[in-house]
């Protein structure tokens, strides 16, 4: 659990925050501590697996991106074992090697990159793509600019991109009882990022019943702060992206 303790303008830690706590990061997404949410706006929305549950879904096919899979890659390393082409990636070296650690199995899937850079992956590669929590880690300019964009790239048309963040305006601070330290974030609001991925010719996924994941959805993790999660489809007439790099390493 953690605890709200200001909110306003804060400088944000968390490539350190990483790099100190990479393991104990894994051993908690590993015991789902944090990932089974205290309330949510949609009956069948309990924790994270209920989302990749549905992300899988809807992919149009079997071959996906974690973008931000975090220090011991948990949900490359379940996708795989469910016979996923799977890779993932992480902005901070120290999450990638737990995750080469802890599960070897899945070394030559999970790679370092930065979301505030180019991605190394061909246009249209993956089927689904999935980032969540990264986002509070990245200023509102890389977000809309190379961040964003790049995700969608990456992207198959009729490919589908989970997006979950925490929610709001602004930046927040929390005591987070887990690691025993203080954690920045920033907020974003969802309208926001929908009109980003709009005029990527992107749209919003609702669900065809009552008992299906989609349209815009709501929850709290146990810190408690508020996310947003939304499923999005890429168009089958997507716009043409610049030439990428080479594959990252």
């Amino acid at each position: 659990m953690s605890e709200i303790h200001s909110q306003g303008q804060s400088e944000d830690y968390s490539e350190d925050f990483y790099r100190h706590h990479a393991q104990r990061y894994s051993d908690v997404a590993h015991q789902f501590l944090q990932s089974v949410y205290i309330k949510s706006s949609h009956p069948a929305l309990k924790g994270d697996m209920d989302l990749l549950d549905r992300l899988v879904e809807l992919a149009p096919g079997k071959k996906g991106l974690d973008a931000g899979c975090g220090a011991g890659a948990r949900d490359v390393y379940r996708l795989w074992e469910l016979g996923f082409d799977i890779h993932g990636i992480d902005a901070v070296p120290d999450n990638i090697e737990e995750a080469r650690v802890r599960h070897p199995e899945i070394a030559g899937r999970v790679g370092v990159a930065n979301l505030k850079e180019p991605l190394g992956f061909p246009d249209g590669h993956f089927d689904f793509v999935m980032c969540n929590a990264v986002i509070q880690h990245i200023d509102p300019e890389s977000i809309k600019e190379t961040a964003i964009p790049e995700l969608t790239r990456v992207l198959k048309p009729g490919g589908i991109l989970q997006l979950m963040f925490k929610n709001g305006s602004g930046v927040i601070s929390v005591f987070d009882r887990d690691y025993g330290v203080n954690r920045t974030f920033r907020l974003y609001e969802e309208e926001e990022l929908l009109q980003v991925l709009k005029n990527l010719r992107f749209e919003l996924v609702h669900a065809d019943s009552p008992g299906e994941l989609g349209g815009l959805m709501y929850f709290t993790d146990p810190k408690p702060i508020d996310h947003c999660v939304f499923y999005v489809r890429k168009s089958p007439d997507p716009i043409r992206h610049a030439p990428y790099p080479s594959t990252l390493g």
